[in-house]
């Protein structure tokens, strides 16, 4: 039996130290049903969440917290707060290892050396192979995330460090697996560049010419929520797997009666 949960209101708040919250309810299925509001959350990483702020993410009765950061994010940002009753679940989507020298030239280098790294497109570049990496790569941690919301999870909140590319891929797998619709998932996506919502790009020196426009414009490749970033990844389903369907099946080991279960507690029928 489907538990029956409370529907949260679609109203989003303004939280102070956590950045891109929202609830996705609301999203159109292709078959005219729609993501019920208070099932499923997607934020920015929690670990400077005021008193305020979790006495507002407690009071959504989450029942799981997956969190996307791997152990690097961590020591950079901290731990997330902790939530009374609340499961956390750390689910690591990129390894430390991998790009260590890079994200530390992101915080610290100059301009010469950030251009070395990112100008002529080399830094959109590397955001496209990233998506295709975790779709292609991370296939048991996004079944796991799966098989638990289809289980027990919801009400659930996924998030990362930015809660844009990770959680924005965790977030998409599972609308695709309950049927919302290609052009809502990149719309919900795309939110992520809303000014209020952005990650607070960190860098090792904080004076201006550290953080100078010409700086920025070298970052916001990697900050950017972009529709080609999404858009790879959704082509990296289509030729790694032929199609939604199959990656959906064989990709993630979603079974017929699993998705169906998802469905039930993520989705309110038209």
């Amino acid at each position: 039996m489907t538990q029956q949960l409370p529907q949260a209101p679609s109203t989003e708040p303004r939280l102070a130290g956590v950045r891109n919250f929202r609830d996705v309810g609301g999203l159109p299925t292709v078959d005219g049903g729609r993501v019920r509001h208070g099932r499923l959350y997607r934020s920015g990483h929690l670990a400077h969440a005021t008193e305020s702020d979790a006495a507002f993410l407690a009071s959504l009765g989450l029942h799981t917290i997956f969190d996307f950061r791997n152990a690097a994010d961590q020591r950079l940002e901290g731990p997330d707060v902790e939530l009374p009753g609340v499961r956390n679940v750390n689910l690591p989507l990129s390894d430390p290892a991998d790009g260590a020298e890079f994200w530390k030239m992101v915080r610290d280098g100059n301009l010469d050396q950030l251009k070395s790294i990112l100008a002529d497109g080399k830094g959109a570049a590397r955001m496209i192979a990233s998506y295709r990496m975790i779709v292609k790569e991370r296939t048991a941690e996004h079944s796991r995330v799966l098989h638990a919301l289809a289980e027990d999870s919801v009400p659930a909140l996924m998030h990362c460090a930015a809660g844009k590319d990770r959680a924005g891929l965790s977030i998409a797998v599972t609308l695709l697996a309950v049927g919302v619709e290609r052009e809502a998932i990149e719309a919900d996506y795309l939110k992520s560049n809303d000014p209020h919502r952005r990650y607070k790009v960190k860098r090792g020196d904080d004076s201006p010419e550290a953080m100078s426009e010409e700086v920025m414009d070298l970052l916001s490749p990697l900050f950017d929520a972009r529709a080609a970033y999404l858009s790879a990844a959704f082509e990296t389903i289509e030729e790694t797997w032929g199609g939604t369907e199959q990656y959906l099946a064989k990709g993630l080991g979603l079974s017929a009666q699993t998705r169906e279960l998802l469905r039930e507690r993520l989705v309110e029928e038209g």
